[in-house]
């Protein structure tokens, strides 16, 4: 057992990875700033790095972190140029590329065709043509790399999953602590992923779960020990759990998600769409779009012509939004019918039940794992059911029913997982103070 070096607090550097480097997606906001906000109570003084393509977004977003970003990925200068340099890029720079990309983004059909094109295509060998990047210099000088939440590990996601993976390989290479949080792990069945999971996670030092369904089984055959894993919840719980608001509210929220990996078709969106329209009138309710995630428009293009015909309906958030606005629009809806994981988190959290949509098994072990966290308090629908239709109407009518009575026990049940997420960070915190990692000057 190497020999403990005096721990300095100023001396600690975390490196986040967090599984979305565009920072166009609402719910992975929500996640790093919660982990983020903690990381920072802990460790006042210490240097928190984001892994971003957006380095002035994230400052708009983010103050408390520092971007890592091209080409170098290198951490910034600590002296005092670097101060004044990242002072204004907090209150000057960042703000205006948020109000900038707001004003002219629009859908990035392209994006994630260049994201794919960005890995090296290698025919004869097909685990390196989903190889990512090089790894970032500036994991050379972490004292703890820190994989935030997400459902990344995943066949769906491939490049991200080897990034992520890369990035744990070669710091655990060079004795950096490693721990993921937050995390849904698969489906995972492509033989090459699988491969290099098992390669590499059973060398990390600590893997936080959002669900019990199928992560902790899935961890299990990849050869990762049960002492090293934990299920906590999402850590964007927290975020909406915050966010609550003591009356319940009278709208009836709606986000369909389309996507290559949430594919749903016409007549299954003519089917929702008319569903949710004739239950808003019915129950005298608002329909309130809401969007979580700005990718591609991906959320908006496909919830907001669900709208037409409504009776009446809020605006959407603006594409310059926060998570905070989103998750307070949340909080004005007695119930949610959603495809996005992340809104029923936010909705869930703040004793609000909800409806989850599915059409892929990426979004069942999503939703069902995240109602075997919550319970009764969400219903999972498939949009292939052949009685799709009725059996919307009784999912929405049931839980606005029983939405007063769910309230309480939903939001007890957010509690106990905000402890639990903050009791497996208090682990990811120990692997830097109890180590040998932590630096001090000369």
């Amino acid at each position: 057992m190497p020999e403990r070096v005096a721990f300095a607090e100023r001396d600690i550097r975390v490196l986040v990875e967090n599984g979305e480097y565009w920072l166009r997606n609402r719910g992975d906001i929500a996640m790093m700033v919660t982990t983020v906000e903690r990381l920072r109570a802990r460790w006042p003084q210490a240097r928190i790095g984001v892994l971003t393509h957006q380095p002035a977004v994230l400052r708009a977003l983010l103050p408390e972190a520092e971007p890592i970003s091209g080409p170098d990925w290198s951490w910034g200068s600590d002296g005092w140029a670097g101060r004044v340099s990242r002072t204004a890029a907090t209150k000057l720079i960042g703000p205006a590329a948020l109000r900038w990309r707001a004003a002219t983004d629009g859908p990035k059909d392209r994006i994630r065709a260049l994201r794919a094109e960005a890995a090296p295509a290698v025919v004869a060998e097909p685990a390196a043509a989903e190889r990512s990047a090089e790894v970032p210099a500036a994991v050379r000088e972490a004292s703890l790399v820190l994989a935030l939440g997400g459902g990344y590990l995943t066949d769906v996601d491939k490049y991200q999953a080897h990034r992520t993976l890369d990035l744990l390989e070669h710091a655990h290479s060079q004795g950096i602590p490693t721990a993921l949080v937050g995390q849904g792990i698969g489906p995972l069945r492509d033989p090459h992923l699988l491969d290099r999971a098992a390669e590499v996670l059973p060398g990390v030092d600590f893997v936080a779960l959002r669900e019990n369904r199928r992560g902790p089984e899935l961890l299990a055959r990849l050869g990762v020990a049960p002492e090293q894993t934990m299920v906590t919840g999402d850590d964007a719980v927290e975020f909406g759990y915050r966010l609550r608001d003591a009356r319940i509210g009278a709208d009836l929220g709606l986000c369909l998600r389309v996507a290559e990996y949430a594919p749903v078709g016409a007549a299954a969106r003519e089917t929702l769409g008319r569903v949710v329209r004739d239950r808003a009138t019915a129950l005298d309710a608002g329909l309130m779009p809401l969007i979580i995630s700005e990718y591609a428009s991906e959320d908006r293009r496909s919830t907001l012509p669900l709208l037409a015909g409504a009776a009446r309906h809020r605006p959407p958030v603006g594409r310059g939004g926060t998570p905070q606005d989103v998750a307070r629009q949340v909080a004005r809806c007695r119930v949610l019918v959603t495809s996005a994981y992340h809104l029923a988190v936010f909705a869930l959290s703040q004793g609000i039940p909800a409806v989850g949509i599915t059409a892929s098994e990426y979004y069942d072990d999503k939703f069902h794992g995240l109602a075997g966290m919550f319970g009764a308090g969400l219903r999972v629908v498939h949009l292939d059911d052949p009685d799709l239709d009725s059996a919307l109407r009784e999912a929405v009518d049931e839980l606005w029913a029983a939405a007063p009575g769910l309230r309480d026990p939903l939001q007890q049940t957010a509690v106990e997982q905000i402890d639990a997420s903050r009791a497996g960070l208090e682990r990811v915190f120990r692997l830097v103070e109890n180590g040998p990692v932590a630096r001090v000057d000369g």
